[in-house]
């Protein structure tokens, strides 16, 4: 009873974890090698060659005939060969390797001179019913990422192929319970304010499409290794150089001419849309078979209408706001008259959404035993939005709420990421992994407004008019640093085999949030309960009762500028995690794993 006491406490500390850890971003091959007669070969030489860059990876069979070739590159094609002293060299050509997979390959060689016909590789085990794999797990290919469609082109039309997934959600999870890693390396919107990916504030993909190799989403790994999800952990590894130069130049563009204009045999309003991305793209190898780039640019360029909704000029339809055209041009003429204050358009103006990203890459072939992977990706984007059309208190614009042009912002999102990833074979038994990366993330608002309370102006006791400054935009910014340390060491004992290892990470927030600053109480501001009406707005400026609340407006900017006295919240966090485990391969059809991870 005690036994199985431990080894139930010891399979729960395993499998519920949840800190952030880098995720797998190779693959591996391992067999036997025998000869006609079923005898083991100690020794033997197992060559497999990436055949596009030239890397590598070699080994030697241990006592009992096997071999291990861990950390290789994904994709291929392979050619996998083994060779020894007076028997025939064998090869396995045409290979190709996906995202974590370990591909099962046994050998048969015979002595030379000897006619060994079909007997050449045996064992090649199947991709998705393999004793190798643990847990739901679905990979998304180059051929899937080159044919498949995309509107969006974003890796999410693809991640939704898992059987289990519903946009970003998958196993009916969140989407901040996912883990989403590049290259390895920690992806996720750390500090889980709205998006959960990075750039997802901006509506900006954070890579291009045309960067990646491959995307594997996994649901249960069942691998102490990784973790930092209940969801799912989502994996893009990007593409690398070889000793073929190659590159891409690509462009896709829309407009409003490709939506539909009908839903269920009625005519809908279709607003203005524009819309360009294009990119382009380069690889090949510095010095051949040895250093290898990759490198990526993409622009994507996109103008909406800011709202799709008109003030009333006594016509009628379904985008037609019961606001009146001239209650809103009474309010936006009242303050410029008064304070010089500009609203800005009610109607018929434009948002921005734009992006820019690069991802540059160094793959580095040290020796047969040894590679080195430096990566580094960079995104540059913001989109103008409304002021929030929900959050306290209803702002449209809609049918019955219409707000002002300047009294929205721009969302900014701007990333620099970086990873080094060492791999090393030492002997024959034994490998390691080591990753290190630092991700900045710079996430502010730019408000279109300058310093003026939020003017919120009511009818029948409903919400009719925002104008003024953005609530939630005031000097609002939120810095993230992210510091991570992975290093995995695997020892290959007979039929076993044993991995320990640690992961750091340190989490640095800085967050300035000013909500309402600029109010000073006024009864049309973010807490109170709105002017009645435009009649009680346009009366209380015209007697000069706003006249304090728009000084102490500016008042409190210019103090705050000049002292850096704006609210900052800081948060530092760090949290290490150490890990034993042992991959038992009891037979070719029963992996047997048993591990421990203290967090």
């Amino acid at each position: 009873m005690r036994n199985k006491l431990l080894l139930v406490t010891a399979c729960f500390l395993c499998f519920f974890t949840w800190n952030v850890n880098a995720q797998v971003t190779t693959a591996s091959i391992n067999g036997t090698v025998t000869d006609t007669n079923g005898e083991t070969l100690i020794g033997a030489t197992v060559v497999a060659v990436h055949t596009p860059s030239g890397a590598q990876y070699g080994t030697t069979t241990r006592n009992d005939g096997r071999f291990n070739l861990p950390n290789l590159k994904i994709g291929g094609p392979y050619e996998v060969s083994v060779s020894y002293i007076g028997y025939e060299t064998r090869k396995n050509e045409g290979v190709y390797l996906s995202i974590g997979q370990k591909l099962g390959m046994d050998f048969i060689v015979a002595a030379e001179g000897m006619d060994l016909k079909e007997f050449v590789v045996s064992g090649a085990k199947d991709d998705i019913f393999d004793s190798e794999r643990t847990g739901a797990a679905t990979s998304i290919g180059s051929r899937e990422l080159n044919v498949l469609p995309t509107i969006s082109r974003s890796a999410s039309d693809f991640t939704r192929l898992t059987p289990s997934a519903d946009g970003n959600s998958f196993g009916g999870r969140n989407d901040q319970f996912n883990n989403f890693s590049l290259d390895g390396s920690i992806f996720n919107n750390p500090f889980g304010l709205d998006a959960a990916t990075p750039g997802g504030q901006t509506d900006a993909q954070p890579v291009s499409l045309d960067a990646i190799e491959q995307i594997q989403v996994s649901l249960a790994p069942y691998d102490v290794t990784q973790a930092g999800f209940t969801g799912a952990a989502v994996n893009a590894v990007t593409k690398s150089g070889t000793n073929k130069f190659s590159g891409t130049v690509y462009g896709f563009g829309r407009n409003e001419s490709l939506t539909g204009s009908k839903v269920s045999g009625n005519d809908i309003f279709v607003a203005d849309l524009q819309q360009l991305q294009f990119g382009t793209s380069l690889g090949g190898a510095i010095i051949k078979d040895k250093i290898f780039f990759f490198v990526n640019y993409e622009q994507d360029n996109r103008t909406d209408l800011g709202s799709n909704f008109l003030a009333n000029r006594g016509e009628s339809g379904s985008n037609i706001s019961r606001v009146l055209a001239s209650d809103m041009e009474a309010v936006s003429a009242a303050l410029n008259d008064r304070f010089g204050y500009e609203t800005g358009a009610y109607e018929n103006y434009e948002h921005q959404s734009n992006s820019r990203k690069a991802l540059a890459k160094l793959d580095f072939n040290l020796s047969k035993n040894s590679s080195l992977t430096l990566t580094y990706n960079w995104l540059d984007a913001s989109k103008d939005k409304p002021a929030h059309p929900s959050a306290l208190g209803r702002r449209g614009p809609d049918a019955t709420t219409l707000q002002f042009e300047n009294s929205g912002y721009t969302i900014n999102n701007i990333i620099h990421s970086g990873i080094a990833e060492w791999r090393l074979m030492l002997g024959n038994n034994m490998s390691n992994n080591l990753k290190v990366g630092y991700t900045a993330f710079r996430d502010s608002r730019t408000p279109r407004s300058g310093a003026f309370p939020v003017m919120n102006i009511n009818k029948d006791g409903i919400r009719y008019i925002v104008a003024g400054h953005e609530p939630f935009s005031i000097n609002n910014v939120l810095d993230q640093d992210v510091l991570q340390i992975t290093n995995n060491f695997d020892i290959y004992a007979g039929d076993h085999t044993i991995t320990a290892g640690f992961s750091l990470e340190r989490f640095d927030f800085n967050n300035s949030f000013n909500l309402g600053v600029y109010d000073g109480g006024i009864v049309g501001g973010t807490f109170g309960p709105g002017f009645e009406s435009v009649g009680a707005f346009l009366d209380s400026l015209n007697t000069g009762a706003l006249d304090s609340y728009v000084d102490g407006a500016e008042a409190t900017f210019e103090g705050n500028n000049e002292n850096n006295s704006w609210a900052l919240a800081e948060t530092n966090v760090g949290q290490g995690a150490l890990y034993i485990q042992d991959a038992w391969q009891m037979s070719d059809e029963l992996t047997l794993t048993l591990g421990l991870r203290l967090d």
